[in-house]
């Protein structure tokens, strides 16, 4: 009896798709990976017939039965109203990681980094990327940076065990928990937690802007690098960039159940049905698809024979150097040259050997059963005014109420009341701080519902509200500089 073939999902997607997808596909023909492969449409024309995520509802099922899903580069549509689908795809299906390997070939692509060898590991589903904004006002918009701690526990998790898996020695993570004390301050601290349970791995942690610097000035003192999403996102392209080239770089999403497998650049279309596009970035994510659903000796024949392809100098356009290349292939020969370098590796490049790795997280300890005890202290109105601070004090002056008291006023962060520096500029949303009358006492919905009810008697244009809350005694809330 033959092997069992492996069922995939895969899609074409846009642009350049259909081309790299042939060229990737034929790759893995030839080296006999057992797959048994379902074809999906999604992106552009499915965006044209109206459906607004890119996905049609009967292509979930698809992908959600088979191992793996494999997608190229897809247009989105210009315009309001149409989701990304990367995002609905990620978030739907609960993959949590991206996992993105960025690998210098010197001298065979050119990068001032001969040495990089990085892995960005990034938070997936969360941060500001859960797409929760508002409009609160003619000139002040709202966007809601979210962070759980399973969340955190999920992805950092998921970055030590991989290194761990792959013989990497070192996590780092990248936060700004120096400005953004409660969200990435928790992220800091679930990767503190975390790292003590693998001591044979360095951790360490450095603040978003310095790490982005080193990162790009010297990427040989990383290995692993965890974020949460907005970082990683960009760091990611970043590192890829600064490896060589982003068109040579494949990314993994990685959930419990299920997970998608992609190129990093996008559709192209300017280079559509040219015989151009290089097909490496979407191989690479087919190499990462193929050890995740069990196939690490085929993905280890396929990237070594891309290696020797690469360092013979048989190149596309967007890689292709005098100094280095010796031969400019179209998609289609590119292609037809890793197949038939099946069973080679390279010489002077690293070769590769992948082994069977699980990608699910060890969950050692179940997340807290045990509610915090929670006590509401006082609450943030957030109001609608183009008045000056003087005319809007002495309205809010007006409101009294024996359980509240007013401590503050702020405007984009800085406090101006009770004390307001001249110079501070102003824009037409403003923070109305009240506490508790009696310091360390606990207020209910109703005292809290009373107050808001004399805002609107007051005709005061109240858009958006926030508890003030601590939790075991530790406040879940930011203080204004005035609050020290």
């Amino acid at each position: 009896m033959g092997q069992k073939r492996i069922p995939i999902t895969i899609a074409e997607g846009d642009g350049i798709g259909p081309e790299i997808m042939q060229a990737v596909l034929h790759i893995l023909s030839a080296a006999r990976a057992p797959l048994e492969i379902t074809k999906v449409e999604i992106g552009e024309k499915v965006y044209q017939k109206g459906e607004k995520t890119g996905i049609s509802p009967d292509t979930w099922d698809i992908i959600r039965n088979t191992k793996a899903f494999l997608k190229a580069p897809i247009t989105t549509p210009q315009g309001g109203g149409f989701k990304s689908l990367n995002v609905t795809v990620r978030t739907t299906l609960g993959l949590y990681a991206n996992v993105r390997p960025c690998v210098s070939y010197f001298p065979f692509v050119q990068t001032k980094h001969p040495h990089m060898d990085v892995v960005i590991v990034r938070e997936n589903e969360e941060d500001l990327y859960t797409g929760i904004e508002y409009r609160q006002t003619s000139d002040t918009y709202q966007a809601l940076k979210i962070t759980t701690r399973p969340g955190c526990e999920k992805i950092i998790r998921y970055a030590f065990e991989y290194a761990l898996a792959n013989k990497r020695k070192k996590v780092s993570c990248f936060t700004k928990d120096n400005i953004l004390k409660l969200t990435d301050g928790l992220f800091h601290k679930i990767f503190e937690e975390i790292a003590q349970e693998y001591p044979s791995l360095e951790n360490e942690h450095w603040i978003i802007d310095i790490g982005s610097a080193k990162l790009a000035d010297t990427p040989e003192a990383f290995d692993v690098i965890v974020m949460p999403n907005l970082y990683g996102d960009i760091l990611s392209d970043v590192a890829a960039q600064i490896a060589g080239s982003v068109g040579l770089a494949g990314s993994a999403n990685i959930g419990e159940h299920a997970a998608m497998f992609e190129a990093i650049h996008g559709s192209a279309p300017r280079r559509a049905g040219k015989n151009m596009a290089n097909p490496s970035g979407l191989l690479m994510g087919a190499i990462l698809m193929l050890v995740h659903v069990g196939l690490p000796d085929v993905a280890t024949l396929v990237h070594n024979a891309w290696l020797a392809t690469l360092e013979q100098g048989v190149h596309t356009y967007d890689i292709f150097a005098d100094n280095v290349s010796k031969q400019l292939v179209g998609t289609k020969e590119f292609a037809e040259a890793v197949a038939q370098r099946l069973g080679e590796k390279p010489e002077l490049l690293k070769k590769v050997s992948y082994t069977a790795f699980n990608p699910l997280p060890v969950q050692k300890h179940e997340p807290k059963q045990t509610r915090l005890h929670k006590t509401t202290h006082g609450i943030d109105i957030f109001v609608d005014s183009c008045q000056k601070i003087e005319e809007l004090e002495k309205k809010l002056v007006k409101i009294q109420d024996p359980d509240f008291k007013l401590s503050l006023i702020s405007n984009r962060g800085a406090g101006v009341w009770p004390t307001k520096m001249p110079e501070t500029a102003c824009s037409d949303s403003w923070r109305c701080r009240y506490i508790a009358a009696q310091k360390g006492s606990s207020l209910s919905h109703h005292q809290i519902a009373r107050l808001l009810q004399k805002f609107a008697d007051a005709e005061i244009d109240f858009v958006k509200t926030e508890h003030l809350c601590s939790f075991d005694g530790s406040p879940g809330y930011t203080l204004a500089q005035e609050e020290q």
